[in-house]
């Protein structure tokens, strides 16, 4: 079905699971640390609420112009300690997510480590392996391609070798008898 054989090795398999395993951790540690921070956001929204609910109600149940200034400025300082103490949690919730994802790592990294090394030594040794192989296939391909007619014996070598001399030497000869005539045309007599 696939052009690709489908096969994994053992030294993928594991430094995948190594991976998968890292990346859950880090994913489990970064979603706890959004919810603490969206539990902590939830509850500033609501103290705020609660603040502005009440200040409204004195504010609406004051007579005199005094009061509600008063009433106001009361609810001020509260609200103003109230974000102070977000601002505190916030910082504290980002140092905790730090030192939960640096332990994260520091657990994962060495077996990662040592997976991804087993993969890259096992990369290399298969890529030698196929690398060797392909140079025997084509010094295999450059032989027959250099001598088409030699069998795998030498026989077929030797004889043309044997014919080959036997043909040079007739075609030396040939030049041999052409030099004794002295290099004169094929019709030219001799005198």
């Amino acid at each position: 079905m696939y052009p690709f054989p489908q096969t994994v090795t053992p030294a993928v398999r594991s430094h995948m699971d190594a991976q998968t395993a890292f990346l859950n951790d880090m994913s489990k540690s970064m979603f706890r640390s959004f919810q603490q921070m969206c539990d902590l956001n939830i509850q500033l929204v609501q103290t705020l609420v609660e603040e502005s609910t009440l200040a409204s109600q004195q504010v609406l149940s004051a007579d005199r112009q005094t009061e509600m200034l008063s009433a106001a400025a009361a609810r001020a300082q509260p609200t103003s300690d109230k974000l102070r103490a977000y601002q505190h949690h916030i910082s504290r919730l980002a140092a905790d997510a730090q030192v939960e994802l640096a332990r994260v790592t520091e657990q994962h990294v060495q077996n990662t480590t040592r997976t991804a090394r087993a993969l890259v030594d096992e990369v290399t040794r298969s890529t030698a392996e196929e690398t060797e192989r392909n140079i025997r296939t084509q010094q295999e391909a450059l032989r027959n391609a250099a001598d088409p007619f030699a069998r795998r014996d030498g026989d077929a070598r030797h004889a043309m070798e044997g014919n080959g001399e036997m043909q040079r030497g007739q075609p030396g000869q040939g030049a041999q008898q052409s030099g004794a005539q002295g290099n004169r045309p094929a019709g030219a007599a001799t005198h």
